[in-house]
């Protein structure tokens, strides 16, 4: 039996018992709406706007971090793709975590992803109204950020294939941008013709006190924002129910996030920290804002402007869309109140969306009451949800992978390299992170909040299986397949 009939069979078999997360779904998305979605995925506010006060704080050597984290992420990917090729579903990393960890870590998985998503719009939201102020200085930011939720809110009560083309088209703005500043930082780098002169030179990355000009430490503590920047990567594995052909886009989206990696992250940075000096930038502005202001293209810093605020945008978008489907597969495992599981009339989550775009005006009044804390606040936040998120599907692909060794599960169409070796030195690597946010007072506020929402889901967990004792029955494979009417193993 192929991993594609066990999916198949699986899916029927979630339908016996009353989870069908991914029923009602238009599979909508199309080959190149997913990859540029994904491409788009790597590319958002913690790189166009977050990576200002990285470089303030540890100089040229944040180009090493954003490459040693995109090696990591990569792993990452891997691991979702095995697991997604064997059993492609909407709610991909709850649906995992229930199936190899227990019912229990597939509702604070799913609940600590959404709350991930929405904490990122607030991100994007305060990012947009930073953009914004760059035209309108006088525009009190809560109010960009007010108009902007509400605008994006209406957008993602359209069909999926609307969202799909929306997405395509902000993801090739950025694509299209990032790619044009490379070209022309490397202009300006090899023939001087700027107003950037001889300040320009490759010798920038290390002319001025090093590589590490504040030391090893101060590099590793810009991890937390660097993860922040990759954040949004897995999204892919939420349009595994809606992708037309899933086992074909999603291997090709996954095994292009190198090239991504190196060319939007590595590249870019190296480019920029080659035009300006790294003593230049400043927590709160855009690195690439700053850097095209100093090359004084006409026009230029607002054209770059435009483009982040386009990124922005287009992650707070794509939040609402992943927040929405997780919501609804909470919903359909009874994890979440029934009527966030209704789909309206253009097969969307209409309901489920409202209440994350409704929690995502909290961010509105963050930018309202603390508008220079606010990105920082809610970047450790949706950091800290993230690590979550990511250690639990490297830990579900550990299990998977036992589980195929032994004979009890088909092997997935997708093996990621090195088998589980690579999964676990990210789990390594995520925990070493985790870590360094404690030690950091400005991002600690991240494992606050999180142990209070561990406390929230503890909570929830306990009435639902108060209400319900079947919902803490393990949602193993032998169960899904009892279900199905297949043997085990």
């Amino acid at each position: 039996m192929t991993s594609t009939q066990v999916g198949t069979n699986l899916g029927e078999g979630n339908e016996a018992s009353g989870s069908t997360p991914e029923e009602g779904y238009e599979r909508g998305l199309g080959s190149r709406q997913v990859q540029m979605i994904a491409i788009g995925g790597a590319i958002g506010v913690g790189l166009f706007l977050g990576a200002g006060a990285n470089i303030a704080k540890a100089g040229p050597s944040l180009i090493l971090m954003y490459a040693l984290a995109g090696v990591i992420v990569f792993f990452i990917m891997r691991a979702l793709g095995e697991l997604l090729l064997y059993r492609p579903v909407s709610g991909s990393f709850s649906e995992y975590a229930r199936e190899f960890l227990g019912p229990f870590f597939g509702f604070v998985t799913g609940w600590t992803y959404w709350l991930m998503w929405v904490v990122t719009g607030m991100a994007e939201l305060t990012a947009a109204a930073i953009y914004v102020n760059f035209w309108f200085p006088d525009v009190p930011r809560w109010v960009t950020a007010l108009v902007f939720l509400v605008v994006l809110y209406v957008a993602n009560l359209i069909s999926v294939k609307i969202f799909g083309e929306i997405e395509f088209w902000f993801s090739m703005v950025k694509v299209t941008a990032l790619i044009g500043m490379i070209v022309i930082g490397i202009g300006v780098v090899t023939f001087g013709f700027s107003q950037a002169g001889d300040a320009a030179a490759v010798s920038n990355i290390w002319a001025h006190d090093g590589i590490f000009p504040k030391g090893v430490g101060s590099s590793l503590m810009t991890l937390q924002g660097v993860m922040f920047a990759y954040l949004a990567v897995e999204l892919v594995g939420v349009t595994a129910g809606e992708s037309e052909n899933p086992e074909k886009t999603l291997p090709k989206a996954i095994n292009t996030l190198p090239w991504r990696i190196i060319v939007f992250y590595v590249g870019a940075l190296s480019v920029i920290l080659m035009v300006v000096k790294w003593t230049e930038f400043e927590p709160g502005v855009s690195p690439f804002v700053a850097a095209f202001a100093k090359i004084g293209i006409p026009a230029g810093a607002a054209i770059v402007n435009f483009v982040v605020l386009t990124a922005a945008l287009s992650s707070c978008n794509s939040g609402m869309y992943s927040t929405g489907r997780m919501l609804r597969d909470l919903a359909s495992n009874a994890e979440a109140p029934k009527a966030l599981g209704k789909l309206s009339t253009s097969k969307t989550p209409a309901i489920a969306i409202t209440l994350s775009a409704a929690l995502m005006g909290i961010g509105v009044i963050l930018n309202y009451v603390v508008p220079e804390k606010a990105f920082g606040y809610v970047t450790s936040v949706a950091t800290a949800a993230g690590i979550w998120t990511w250690l639990m599907i490297l830990i579900s692909h550990i299990l998977y992978r036992r589980a195929v060794v032994a004979g009890r599960l088909p092997a997935s169409s997708f093996p990621a390299p090195g088998g589980t070796v690579c999964s676990w030195i990210a789990v390594a690597f995520l925990l070493l992170v985790t870590g360094l946010i404690a030690i950091d007072p400005d991002s600690r506020v991240s494992l606050y909040v999180g142990a209070g929402w561990a406390v929230c889901l503890a909570i929830g967990w306990f009435v639902l299986k108060a209400r319900n004792p079947q919902i803490a029955v393990k949602g193993t494979q032998d169960k899904q397949l009892e279900n199905a009417g297949q043997p085990r193993g």
